[in-house]
């Protein structure tokens, strides 16, 4: 892929927001279980949507938080590989945390914690300014020269 083209492909950023989708709560579940699986007697959907579950008064809460920042920076890396392009990462950051805001709702309601505001909002700033740095540092990596292209 060219970098210099910009051919708008509705159909590749769908499969990329999908893939990224994905991968954020495959990630979330594997640290949920890290963090959660033996303080909890059953992992639930609870913990992915329930605004109640991101809280700083329990151990509990500050298992589930640390599961979703450490998400964020695991999400950074997806994007490096999915979307390729430093000044795309905001907008699939932004568009990641606003399905999991849709679907928050649609599960428990609007979120009411300030908790989890803070926590989302931490994880969109992480997972967007992450990814566009190591975007950029990927761009900016030299193009290797066989010695067979470098004859004048």
């Amino acid at each position: 892929m060219f970098y210099g083209t910009a051919v708008w492909d509705p159909w590749l950023i769908v499969g990329q927001i999908i893939c990224l989708q994905c991968s954020f709560y495959l990630s979330l579940g594997v640290f949920m279980i890290l963090f959660l699986g033996l303080r909890v007697p059953r992992l639930s959907l609870v913990y992915f949507f329930d605004y109640a579950t991101l809280t700083t008064s329990t151990v509990t809460g500050w298992c589930v938080i640390a599961s979703f920042l450490f998400t964020s920076l695991a999400g950074a890396v997806y994007m490096i590989f999915v979307v390729e392009r430093a000044r795309k990462c905001l907008d699939f950051s932004a568009t990641l945390y606003i399905t999991h805001l849709f679907l928050c709702i649609v599960y428990g309601g609007w979120p009411s914690s300030m908790a989890w505001w803070v926590v989302n909002g931490t994880g969109l700033a992480v997972m967007a300014l992450l990814a566009e740095y190591l975007c950029i540092k990927r761009e900016q990596r030299e193009i290797p020269m066989d010695r067979f292209h470098s004859r004048v």
